[in-house]
């Protein structure tokens, strides 16, 4: 019953209270302006809708989370707070990718060595169970690191991020139905909630966007649901899950978001760019070419994708994680080398 409220609550949330907020946007000119060639919309477009997303999520999630525990919300919603407050800065003024970074390493800290929320094995992923501290800690900072950037990396196509943030949303809370955790339920399938909501106004035709304070603050959720999914006892799994590998069901479901990171890095790297430096090199940026510019054929395509994916380690079930690893990883690549087969030209400029 919480975990229904908890969806109902946020989705109606935005769902009315975002008019309101795009009329004061439009009043306070608080707009995202089309002024570089890299972004694809051409007329100004409210921002910052990650506001409402941000309200609705803390809000559901505080009403009916259990009132007998507080548990990891006492370090999760600080942690959120400070994403947000950054991504606010970044959506007003901009912010320096250094001061971005070491926002993301004081969350990182403090999931990790305060909250103790880490990975701290593999279970059986190339045949490693448990890590070192040392690699614990690193690996765990990496995972909150990319994941929380991963999700403003694909924030470019009207409902990509949301959509793309809403299936994860739902696929983490499913897991943690089913395995009978019911605080963890509650925040994916509140934060889900919340972005259904969105998707009414920022689907093509967007009418507002999420912004960096939507972005972040979604990233560092879905990545505390990842690790906590990684993490959860297996000796408390019912056994229609308990065969599913749970690190690769964890990248599965944000597969796409983590595909393009890796993507975009090593395509920076190698042309001697900055790792942060925009551009328009995005993997959302080949499906648009091969959509001919739709931005709800490219969001579809790339929904479609991430569930496909999400679904492989469900129906490999009880195999070998590292044989897992690999269909994934072939399905993936493969998906990835299709798509870049022929080049955009006269679309998008690299």
């Amino acid at each position: 019953m919480e975990i229904a409220l908890a969806t109902i609550i946020a989705f109606f949330i935005v769902l009315l209270a975002t008019p309101s907020y795009i009329r004061v946007a439009k009043m306070k000119h608080l707009f995202d302006e089309p002024t570089e060639d890299r972004k694809q919309h051409k007329v100004k477009t409210p921002s910052m809708g990650g506001i409402m997303i941000f309200a609705a999520f803390v809000f559901a999630v505080c009403i009916c989370f259990p009132s007998d525990e507080i548990s990891f919300l006492k370090f999760l919603i600080p942690s959120i707070l400070i994403m947000f407050f950054v991504g606010i800065k970044d959506d007003i003024v901009g912010t320096a990718p250094v001061k971005k970074l070491l926002a993301n390493l004081i969350v990182a800290f403090i999931m990790v060595s305060v909250a103790g929320i880490k990975i701290t094995s593999l279970y059986g992923l190339f045949d490693i169970r448990e890590l070192p501290e040392w690699a614990s800690i690193l690996l765990s900072v990496l995972t909150y690191i990319v994941i929380i950037n991963s999700f403003n990396l694909i924030d470019g196509v009207d409902g990509l991020a949301g959509g793309v943030g809403m299936i994860a949303s739902i696929a983490f809370g499913i897991w943690f139905l089913l395995a009978g955790c019911e605080s963890y339920a509650i925040v994916a399938f509140a934060l889900a909630g919340a972005l259904l909501g969105f998707l009414r106004y920022n689907f093509k035709p967007a009418s507002i966007f999420m912004g960096d304070s939507g972005s972040l603050f979604i990233g560092l959720v879905l990545s505390f649901l990842a690790i906590e999914l990684i993490e959860y006892d297996a000796s408390k799994l019912p056994s229609k899950i308990i065969g599913i590998s749970k690190p690769i069901f964890a990248m599965t479901v944000l597969v796409y978001p983590l595909l393009d990171t890796f993507r975009i890095f090593i395509y920076r790297v190698a042309n001697k760019k900055s790792p942060f430096e925009a551009d328009s090199n995005h993997i959302h940026h080949r499906v648009l070419f091969w959509t001919k510019g739709d931005h709800g054929k490219t969001a579809v395509f790339i929904y479609l994708f991430n569930i496909t994916m999400i679904a492989l380690p469900v129906f490999f079930a009880g195999y070998h994680p590292s044989l897992v690893f690999a269909i994934v990883a072939i399905v993936a690549f493969g998906s990835l080398l299709f798509l870049l087969i022929k080049k955009p030209k006269n679309v998008f400029q690299d």
